[in-house]
């Protein structure tokens, strides 16, 4: 915020407002049109991309945003957006090519359209912020290359967990620790739940039941977690992460963990279930110097070895405008991957499946996702969560079981796969032992 504020009150005053196209007009959508037309000087929201029209229509209603044009050329889009009128469309394409645009914001979490759209972003220059935490988790590695050799940025965003967990890992580093976990803090984690369990508490919040199950299956906590570990180089303890349930402070969390077997890791992410302040994020570091440690000692952090750092909240779309900014402004990811993955998410059985079905979506009733290594996942050939969906099953799989590659028949000609395998050739990964 400090910094980024007085560079977008400067906009502001000089009438240049940084312009965003949302793509994607669901809940977490409409909150940002809000924030940005209300609350953020030197930003606007000049085009909302939506699948259902209608949606990006009352995106901008909530906000208080009228005067709205719905085009169906680039040509239009242009002429509206020159004249301070904002547009909506169903096609991306309409708006990403636009010089009117400086930034586009993806809030689908959808993989094989997430994927078009990047690849759009990059190939017209534009920077692109993603609220998708699925498609930068199956191929934000190659993204951010691509990106990287044009001179664009793509980046995760400032509110959500991997974001926060980034901002406060920059920080920790600023003052000269080590960072050695990485931690999302989490209520509920029940593997099974599904969109009809979920209904209620989506309904209740105006939220997708799927979306809502992907946070409740773990599936979301684990995309998140690999994105911390992609950004920082760490990597997981076991299969699925540690998963404490810790019903205390973070603070008590030194304590928990083998300070031998986090340095030769090199560092892990994890999540712990019940802790407090939820739901916010946590990050344990160590110092090296003694002299310092003294000093951390009297300023209440305690004897060490490892030191607790945390942010009690993350604000979603209340901080995202922050990392537009960022990255137009400054040039500056909020999170992205360092190179080749060091985490993935796997793809599991929810349930017994049989031969023959095609398997649901993220949050779905079929499959949940977990953190594996990025050179197990490969080893065994494990399916990626990120491309399981539409794929059709070639055997019977019992519940709990990772899927492979070997027990499924992709879908023809996605995007997503041919990424997966560019991905896989320009990022080699380091071989396990043996293999």
């Amino acid at each position: 915020m400090i910094l980024v504020d007085t560079a977008l009150q400067r906009r502001q005053d000089e009438g240049r407002p940084i312009r965003v196209a949302l793509v994607g007009a669901g809940f977490m959508g409409r909150g940002l049109v809000n924030q940005i037309a209300n609350s953020t000087p030197g930003m606007e929201v000049v085009a909302i991309i939506n699948r259902t029209v209608a949606k990006a229509e009352r995106a901008y209603a909530e906000a208080g945003v009228s005067g709205i044009r719905h085009v169906s050329s680039a040509a239009e889009a242009a002429d509206a957006i020159s004249a301070g009128t904002p547009v909506v469309t169903d096609d991306f394409h309409l708006v990403v090519a636009l010089g009117a645009v400086d930034a586009v914001v993806d809030a689908t979490g959808a993989v094989e359209f997430g994927c078009q759209l990047a690849l759009a972003c990059i190939e017209q220059g534009k920077h692109l912020i993603l609220m998708n935490a699925e498609v930068d988790g199956t191929v934000g590695p190659i993204l951010n290359r691509k990106a990287k050799a044009a001179g664009t940025v793509i980046t995760g965003c400032d509110g959500d967990q991997p974001g926060v967990q980034m901002n406060l890992v920059r920080f920790v580093r600023g003052i000269g620790l080590r960072p050695l976990v990485c931690g999302n803090i989490k209520g509920l984690q029940d593997e099974y739940r599904t969109p009809t369990t979920q209904r209620g508490f989506a309904e209740k919040w105006g939220q997708d039941p799927y979306m809502v199950t992907s946070f409740a299956d773990g599936t979301k906590v684990s995309f998140e977690q690999a994105l911390v570990a992609n950004a920082t180089g760490m990597t997981v303890s076991q299969r699925g992460m540690l998963g404490m349930d810790h019903h205390a402070h973070v603070d008590e969390l030194t304590t928990r963990y083998d300070v031998t077997e986090l340095e030769a890791l090199g560092g892990v992410v994890d999540y712990v279930v019940g802790s407090k302040p939820g739901p916010g994020v946590f990050v344990l570091a160590r110092h090296d110097d003694p002299k310092q440690r003294h000093y951390l000692n009297l300023y209440k952090l305690g004897e060490g070895p490892l030191y607790s750092f945390y942010t009690p909240y993350h604000l979603c779309h209340f901080e995202v405008p922050q990392t537009v900014a960022r990255a137009v402004l400054f040039g500056d990811a909020t999170i992205a991957p360092l190179g080749a993955p060091t985490v993935e998410v796997v793809t599991t059985a929810k349930r017994d499946l049989k031969a023959g079905e095609m398997l649901d979506g993220l949050g779905g009733y079929d499959t949940y996702g977990v953190v594996e290594r990025a050179e197990v996942t490969a080893a065994e050939d494990l399916l990626p969560m990120g491309v399981a969906e539409g794929c059709v099953l070639q055997r019977d799989l019992a519940k709990d079981q990772a899927l492979t590659y070997g027990d499924v028949q992709l879908p023809a000609g996605r995007l997503v796969d041919q990424l997966r395998r560019a991905q896989t050739a320009e990022l080699p990964l380091p071989q396990l032992a043996g293999v």
